[in-house]
């Protein structure tokens, strides 16, 4: 038998006793699970989980007499309901009404129905906006030349866009205005 080079000569080389620990695969949970392993479950960060908690998205979360948060099932789950809200880009206010009418078996399907309508409804207006965004900045970009010289009609646009904007009767929210 030869010995690996990274092992010393005096150590023999034989398989480790220890079975690899493979991070990919779940192994089975006795609940509940502390926050760092309900945030894993949930493909969420323990930040996140905290944060969810302080908004009343998660709400009566067991704690050990040391004061760990202890997460439940029922928790995991909710968290992961939130993380696929989250992803499909509905609001915190939109992610509380959901999982309240989640939790109410009693609920009509139309209450759900109608915050996704309008959510969608709101995706299709920010995308008519964005599209007519990239078609302005298109025309801009298409009307500069990109040369070595000072002219540019981007430049220009957007210093004349600013005096517009300025005359306009609904200010633009900036930092001070949050």
């Amino acid at each position: 038998m030869t010995t690996p080079t990274h092992l010393p000569a005096h150590l023999p080389a034989r398989p480790s006793a220890k079975k690899p620990h493979k991070t990919a695969t779940p192994r089975a949970t006795s609940w509940p699970v502390p926050i760092g392993i309900a945030a894993q479950r949930a493909g969420i960060s323990a930040r996140m989980v905290r944060h969810y908690e302080s908004l009343g998205l998660i709400s009566g979360v067991a704690r050990t007499d040391s004061g760990y948060r202890q997460y439940t099932e029922a928790d995991v789950h909710a968290l992961h309901f939130i993380r696929r809200s989250r992803d499909l880009g509905f609001s915190m206010e939109e992610i509380a009404e959901l999982l309240g009418l989640w939790h109410n078996r009693s609920r009509a399907s139309s209450q759900v129905k109608r915050i996704a309508q309008q959510h969608i409804d709101d995706l299709s207006e920010r995308i008519a906006q964005m599209q007519a965004m990239q078609r302005s900045l298109q025309t801009l970009v298409s009307c500069c030349k990109g040369n070595d010289r000072p002219d540019c009609p981007i430049l220009d646009d957007l210093a004349a866009g600013q005096a517009e904007h300025g005359s306009r009767k609904t200010p633009h929210k900036t930092l001070s205005n949050k």
